[in-house]
């Protein structure tokens, strides 16, 4: 099974791919990664890869923007998802001490995440890069002792790396919540489904979202999540995306129904199982 990634090998979104595939029986995936979450979506359209793991949302930093909109766009199903615990490394070519650090890299998210890091070593410099995983590649390849990266273990052992100082992100509640993603219609249909992902939108004159979030509670189910992009094209018009814990597969099609009667577009992009904590990942 070959699994598309957003970034570099190592990356959180590795981790993330390795676990989802051994949670389905899969144990010799083929992790592919993307530079461009465009193109990871355009393999799965063109059958270059067989899935997708992508990242949606953050529990500090909040949601994947851009994955929103592709999954309203694109002809895609999710099929399951996942929640890692996220834990920041500081990762050095090998020997390096700690003094010899001036400059530190990774996504702005990871450093943004490790202030308190930065705050008890004002030595070293945060520097914004595109991936974490990539820095440490970036790193391992220019060999420079003055230079360090934020990352996973993962990442670490991937391009050999040493981690100088582990679990450095400032708050230990950190988790991603990641998506397993196929083409619509060769994805599976989980047996045990308790969640429900749709996108919809309302026409812009008063009380259209308010009818439209009654719905939910008419039919006896918990909305967990709502989130608003604006629609491309159209200023002001919002898609609302919204996940919601089904008890049955009725309960979720009695939703879809009512939603489509009063709704101007309404999209399912997903049934699946509600995801627990990896508590081999956790350690709270």
């Amino acid at each position: 099974m070959r699994i598309a990634i957003q970034g570099e090998l190592g990356s959180f979104s590795h981790e993330a791919a390795l676990r989802m595939a051994k949670a389905v029986g899969i144990e010799s995936a083929t992790v592919v990664p993307y530079a461009i979450s465009a193109d990871l979506f355009r393999g799965i359209a063109e059958r270059t890869v067989d899935a997708a793991v992508i990242p949606i949302e953050n529990s500090l930093a909040g949601p994947v923007a851009e994955h929103y909109d592709l999954l309203l766009d694109r002809d895609v199903w999710i099929e399951r998802e996942s929640l890692l615990r996220i834990r920041h490394n500081l990762i050095v070519l090998p020997g390096t001490r700690i003094e010899e650090i001036g400059r530190v890299s990774s996504h702005p998210v990871a450093l943004a995440q490790c202030r308190r890091f930065f705050e008890q070593h004002p030595a070293m410099r945060a520097v914004p890069f595109y991936d974490t995983a990539g820095s440490v590649k970036q790193l391992m390849e220019a060999g420079d002792r003055s230079a360090a990266a934020i990352a996973s273990r993962r990442a670490a052992e991937q391009y050999g790396g040493e981690i100088l100082v582990s679990d450095i992100e400032d708050n230990p509640a950190n988790f991603t919540r990641f998506f397993l993603i196929r083409q619509a219609e060769l994805a599976g249909r989980e047996g045990g489904a308790d969640k429900v992902s749709i996108a919809f939108t309302v026409e812009n004159r008063p009380g259209t979202l308010v009818e439209a979030l009654k719905i939910f509670a008419q039919q006896g189910t918990n909305l967990t999540k709502i989130e608003s992009r604006p629609v491309q094209g159209k200023p002001w018009d919002y898609v609302f995306y919204v996940d919601y814990q089904i008890s049955a597969a009725a309960n979720a099609d009695a939703v879809l129904a009512d939603l489509r009667s009063s709704c101007s577009m309404v999209k399912e992009l997903g049934r699946y199982r509600t995801a627990v904590i990896d508590l081999a990942s956790a350690d709270l």
